[in-house]
């Protein structure tokens, strides 16, 4: 969101949108031999989602907050400290503000953690 990003720059903050993605067609035309499915798939990204702003901060943690956020836990293993950890990250509090319902098929958890990496690069 083009508001979101512009107050968190002046605030010395990153702000990314997280858009869920509805899927208007999918395939799974294989399996790979790790297990996972090969997909063909096309997808749309709507207007609504989740928010992610990163916070310098000591250590990495996870805030989370918004209307959905009630079922999900800032555990270790979470989508969004994974992103951060892979791109380096160890001094960050990331902010993620739930819009989406959890599984709900609409990918809050891969749009959030794909809205970390933005934020971070």
């Amino acid at each position: 969101m083009t508001t979101d990003r512009a107050l968190a720059g002046e605030l010395g903050l990153v702000a990314e949108f997280a858009p869920a993605k509805v899927n208007l067609c999918l395939h799974v035309t294989g399996r790979r031999e790790d297990g996972y499915h090969l997909l063909d798939s096309l997808v749309v990204f709507a207007g609504v989602g989740d928010r992610i702003t990163l916070v310098p901060g000591k250590d990495l943690s996870l805030r989370l907050s918004g209307p959905e956020s009630g079922a999900l836990t800032a555990e270790p293993d979470n989508l969004v400290l994974r992103a951060a950890r892979a791109m380096g990250v160890t001094g960050a509090e990331v902010r993620l503000w739930k819009a989406l319902p959890i599984a709900s098929g609409i990918g809050g958890g891969s749009a959030a953690a794909a809205a970390t990496l933005r934020a971070i690069a």
